[in-house]
């Protein structure tokens, strides 16, 4: 974990911890033996013969770890809020990814993210993708899940695999949300999905350029997607939190069905 990151757990307030118990400690285990942690928060009230939406939520690479907890440092509490979820009753997952790992390439490439074409137009899936779209299907299967109302949502190291996962489950999700993230936009122009794309980046980012979502949006845009981009002036990596301070985050995203 990163000293900031470790000295913002330190301080973080009692409320924080709090919140986030809603969300139960699971570990999942995947065909190859490898193991998942993440965490998980379901409906208040489920009721029989009803199913629910499905969000799953990739964090950054600053709650990267083996802690179970890092991953809902930015999100996590917008999800347990009693409130939201009174309003919006859903399971939500937050998988963690391990120190040293990425979701959707292999490692950080040392010069930055400053080109895409550090991203390839068909790249291999990694170790920690299998593991998350096994969760994924083995969590849908076993639960009331509404399969029409699947979404996805990421930031940073967890935006760029939003995009991958779409690209490569495009009938699998309702709605992505990538905040802050990167991909190599020729692989947007053969997607052929009908998921609902809203896409958020600081113009000010000096770790994922903000280039990187506004030639996805023109990419997706171009080949007739449903998308939408909104960009904070004057903000940096941090795009998250006037993402979620939206007034309208979490009511588009559970609008959105297939």
């Amino acid at each position: 974990m990163k000293l900031h990151v470790l000295i913002l757990l330190l301080i973080m307030p009692t409320s924080f911890f709090a919140q986030n118990e809603a969300f139960s400690k699971e570990i999942f285990i995947g065909s190859t033996k490898d193991s998942l942690k993440y965490r998980r928060l379901i409906p208040e009230n489920l009721e029989k013969n009803r199913k629910y939406p499905l969000v799953l939520f990739l964090h950054g690479a600053g709650e990267r770890g083996k802690d179970n907890e890092s991953q809902l440092l930015h999100g996590g509490t917008m999800f347990s809020n009693p409130l939201n979820r009174d309003k919006y009753p859903s399971f939500v997952l937050f998988p963690q990814c391990p120190n040293n790992f990425y979701w959707s390439i292999e490692k950080r490439p040392e010069q930055g993210f400053d080109s895409s074409a550090l991203f390839s137009e068909n790249p291999p899936i990694t170790s920690q993708m299998k593991l998350v779209i096994e969760l994924l299907n083995d969590f849908t299967e076993k639960n009331p899940v509404d399969e029409k109302r699947i979404y996805v949502v990421g930031l940073s190291m967890g935006a760029m695999a939003t995009f991958d996962l779409v690209c490569r489950l495009p009938d699998k999700f309702a709605a992505a949300i990538p905040i802050c993230g990167a991909v190599n936009p020729e692989r947007l122009k053969h997607l052929k999905t009908n998921t609902q794309f809203r896409i958020y980046h600081g113009d000010s980012d000096q770790v994922v350029p903000v280039n990187f979502s506004r030639n996805a949006y023109k990419a997706l845009k171009k080949t007739g997607k449903n998308v939408e981009y909104i960009e904070f002036y004057g903000v940096g990596h941090n795009s998250w939190h006037p993402a979620f301070n939206m007034p309208d985050f979490l009511s588009w995203l559970y609008q959105n069905q297939k």
